[in-house]
């Protein structure tokens, strides 16, 4: 069973994690210096490295992390919105963190290979997450009867897709709200 974090120590933790995916997602990628996330983090280098042994180790816990971060948002989005609404939020979100996981993309296709369950964690989470905002939507009115959460995922993996070879943010809005329209009722 493994320990819990004093309070300060899980701060620091989780201040790691934000500053390796903001990182990752701009500031060189995976080859970003660990000093440079210390640094920002507030924490020494020392600190990093006892939470993160490698490389691979930070970018895994971010991995997770930021996984883990989408995937509870579904819920806590449709709480303050409508589902089509929250659909909309958490498809910005899937972008944003598609983006972070390309700064990784060196690094990564190892990492999910050599740590088990790692790929199909994150597909199990996400898939849930779509699944709940859909079936909410459903229930509302909202959304088609007929979409499958595989099929929204790959559609906003392409829409990632295309606009980070493009690094247009204002794009993949464009396409989000292209494949919303077709999620819509008839």
């Amino acid at each position: 069973m493994a320990r819990s974090l004093r309070a300060d120590a899980q701060a620091n933790h989780e201040r790691l994690l934000e500053v390796a995916a903001q990182a990752f997602a701009h500031a060189g990628g995976a080859d970003v210096s660990l000093k440079a996330i210390a640094a920002e983090a507030g924490v020494g280098i020392g600190t990093l490295y006892r939470r993160f042994p490698t490389r691979e180790d930070l970018i895994e816990a971010t991995y997770r992390s930021e996984t883990t971060r989408l995937s509870d948002a579904a819920a806590a989005l449709l709480e303050t919105r409508t589902p089509l609404d929250a659909l909309r939020e958490w498809a910005e979100r899937f972008v944003d963190y598609m983006l972070t996981k390309q700064g990784m993309a060196d690094a990564l296709p190892a990492i999910l290979a050599s740590r088990d369950g790692l790929r199909q964690h994150s597909r199990d989470a996400l898939g849930r997450a779509v699944s709940r905002l859909l079936d909410a939507g459903v229930k509302a009115g909202e959304l088609r009867a007929d979409c499958a959460a595989p099929d929204v995922l790959m559609a906003l993996g392409g829409i990632t897709l295309i606009s980070g070879h493009e690094h247009d943010r204002a794009l993949a809005s464009r396409l989000i709200a292209l494949l919303l329209e077709g999620l819509l009722p008839r």
